[in-house]
């Protein structure tokens, strides 16, 4: 099996843990989103924990990094708590692709703190994957209706600014072991507090799908690190939107949910920008 074959595996087995991961969260219940958060990424924390052990670096590169890892750890938090807020309030396929948005929001921060000129193309892909977002936002004069989406699309760009920070911080020889290790601990930190104070008891099936839903976002953390360490990005990372084929699967069969024809299109629309971006990205690469 070629390196790159194996890169494409493991981003689809990424993709498939983050969607299920999406699905437990949503099957555990009526609980505050931060509630859900805190137990998803206490669980990311031991196992960042314990890979930071076994890697004898400790917290190598944190020192004249503390900025670009505060951005990192926050507006990564941000997306998530963003991210289980529309999850909870939406199909799970709509969710999923408002949160794909996050490589578009991504080349708009990398312009913007990264000083990286933005090419014509990019410019039309990243206004593309935005208009695509219309047609599952749907905005409309009822707030109540569409404020969800909004917090979906502002998950996204939180994921985006947070992987923004990470390609910064990784240009600069931060391992990735001390990245996931800085985010797990600071969300959890972040989200105790108010998790305490609107704590509502759980079940004993709720503690467990919330585990298990740590569990997958584990098992998709380390299926996509290991993914770019077999090929880069430029070669697998479109293979990452098998996330939404999944979503849609699991919604369906397991939730009753179906997506109506406007986010279908929207669907198109962003993954026609996503996988132009990859092609187009790969042709100038080789020139």
């Amino acid at each position: 099996m070629s390196k790159k074959l194996k890169g494409i595996l493991l981003i689809i087995a990424s993709a498939f843990f983050f969607a299920l991961m999406n699905l437990m969260v949503r099957l555990s219940g009526d609980l505050p989103s931060i509630q859900k958060s805190f137990f998803r990424n206490f669980v990311a924390l031991f196992f960042a924990l314990f890979i930071l052990i076994k890697s004898g670096t400790g917290l190598k590169g944190i020192k004249g990094n503390l900025f670009p890892l505060f951005m990192r750890v926050s507006f990564g938090t941000l997306g998530i708590l963003c991210n289980f807020y529309a999850i909870d309030h939406m199909i799970l396929s709509d969710a999923s692709m408002l949160n794909k948005l996050s490589p578009f929001f991504a080349v708009v921060f990398s312009a913007m703190f990264l000083r990286e000129k933005i090419k014509p193309w990019q410019l039309m892909v990243v206004l593309g994957a935005f208009i695509g977002s219309l047609f599952i936002i749907k905005p409309s004069l009822d707030f109540s209706e569409t404020f969800p989406y909004f917090v979906g699309f502002l998950g996204g760009m939180g994921a985006g600014a947070a992987y923004t920070a990470v390609r910064y911080l990784g240009g600069r020889g931060v391992q990735g072991s001390v990245i996931v290790f800085m985010f797990s601990l600071f969300s959890c930190i972040v989200c105790l507090p108010p998790a305490i104070m609107g704590f509502q008891p759980m079940t004993a099936l709720q503690i467990l799908t919330l585990l298990g839903a740590g569990l997958a976002a584990t098992g998709g953390q380390f299926c996509i690190t290991y993914a770019y360490t077999y090929a880069p990005a430029r070669d697998i990372s479109v293979y990452d939107y098998s996330q939404i084929i999944f979503s849609t699967i699991l919604g369906f069969f397991v939730l009753g949910q179906k997506a109506d024809v406007l986010s279908i299109l929207g669907y198109v629309i962003i993954c026609s920008m996503g996988i132009f971006n990859f092609v187009y990205s790969k042709k100038q690469t080789a020139q």
